[in-house]
């Protein structure tokens, strides 16, 4: 059983505590919480140069430090404070980055709130527990024989077909019926290849669909997008050695994971509204009577600056929009501003809980929007952003990787 360790503050004393241990149950882990003597509280707090006013801060600080000097033991980290609690975000950031400083162990960081309920937690949980449990297929580095990944995502469905480390076809639809879409993604994959189902050794499934096509197509993996999608953006970028950043602007929710050789170590997941995500972007494109596909191109030739976009939220952020263009302003520069604001949100809700490693790895659907590529390395000052070949099927090509090496297909059944 995966031991997560509870570095928090308050959790223990409200109903918040057993809605995190169910979670972690869910997955076959158990929450433990590191037991300290109360002076070394103090010795620890000390040791830690990082200082709090809350006596529960002080002892969140003493459990972190006694992982550090193998006085607790854990297999991973759950850091969670209060999202109302300035002072907490700030210890909550600095012992992330102090135990991520001091040690190889996963890292996850969470706000919650007085209605955090378990399913809100699932998917953290299960990443940790994934990337725990499965060290070993994270670490693989090249795929074998003939594998099929499926991403099914919020807004479209992605498809895969590998064989020996090579992408040798691809299927791309719009989510609709779950399994009516993974039978047009999987039918493009295929077409051209001489290949047909019967001659996979192996399927792989993420997204939000992946329990039920896992089930439908019996898959011999069926994965969280997290761990998937790292391990998919460091193989196209061809950086699975050393760190990395990935960026996964999506078209509902935002996923940021730092990698450290190919196993995801930290991230951060959702945003505050839907203006920091592709559907934003795609409710704009339309509103410029444009394909979202030329909407990069568009912003490139346009000045953000000149089109200010100054909302969170997704309904007054096209309200801005609709005022720019009518006040005069370019479709050029409402494009520029549109993906500025993506950029500068996400940098803001999300970016800032990370210690960003460079390179930045930016994939899926919206990593082929340029001038939100240019947006988000503008914002982050001018870094390295890498785009990789099939950046958009990121989380199809980790899971067809993924799945490599887990026994013929033929053979299991």
């Amino acid at each position: 059983m995966v031991k997560i360790a509870l570095i928090s503050c308050g959790t223990e004393y409200s109903g918040i505590q057993k809605e995190i241990e169910k979670a972690a149950n869910t997955f076959g882990s158990e929450i433990v919480i590191p037991e300290i003597s109360l002076e070394y509280i103090d010795e620890a707090y000390e040791k830690f140069g990082f200082y709090a006013q809350s006596s529960s801060l002080k002892l969140m600080i003493a459990r972190a430090m006694s992982i550090i000097e193998g006085k607790s033991q854990a297999d991973a980290i759950f850091v969670a404070t209060c999202f109302r609690c300035a002072e907490g975000a700030l210890i909550r950031n600095e012992v992330r980055r102090f135990l991520q400083e001091n040690s190889r162990i996963p890292v996850v960081t969470y706000s919650f709130t007085e209605r955090t309920k378990a399913d809100e937690l699932f998917i953290r949980m299960e990443a940790l527990t994934t990337t725990v449990a499965r060290k070993s297929i994270l670490a693989r580095e090249k795929q074998e024989g003939l594998t099929l990944g499926i991403d099914s995502g919020s807004t479209t469905t992605k498809v895969v077909l590998m064989e020996n480390n090579k992408v040798i076809g691809t299927g791309w639809t719009a989510t609709k019926d779950i399994m009516g879409s993974v039978d047009i993604g999987a039918k493009e994959a295929f077409e051209g290849t001489g290949y047909t189902m019967d001659d996979i050794d192996g399927i792989g499934t993420t997204g939000y669909g992946r329990l039920t096509i896992g089930k439908k197509l019996n898959a011999e993996l069926v994965q969280e997008e997290l761990s998937v999608n790292a391990k998919g953006a460091v193989y196209l970028a061809g950086h699975q050695k050393g760190e990395a950043t990935v960026l996964d602007i999506g078209g509902m929710d935002n996923k940021v994971i730092t990698v450290n050789d190919g196993i995801p170590d930290n991230f951060t997941m959702g945003g505050i509204c839907a203006g920091a995500s592709g559907r934003f972007l795609d409710m704009t494109s339309r509103r410029l009577d444009v394909d979202i596909s030329d909407l990069g191109a568009l912003a490139m030739k346009g000045d953000y600056k000149k089109a200010t976009l100054n909302s969170y939220c997704i309904v007054f952020g096209i309200q801005d929009l609709v005022t720019t263009l009518a006040a005069g302003g370019s479709k050029e520069d409402a494009a520029a501003a549109a993906c500025h604001s993506v950029a500068e949100q996400v940098y803001e809700q999300q970016l800032q809980e990370i210690d960003i490693r460079e390179p930045l790895i930016q994939v899926g659907g919206t990593s082929l929007i340029s001038g939100l590529v240019k947006a988000v390395s503008e914002t982050l000052g001018d870094i390295n952003v890498i785009v990789p070949e099939y950046s958009q099927y990121i989380g199809a090509v980790g899971a067809a990787l993924l799945v490599s090496g887990m026994g013929k297909r033929q053979e299991n059944k």
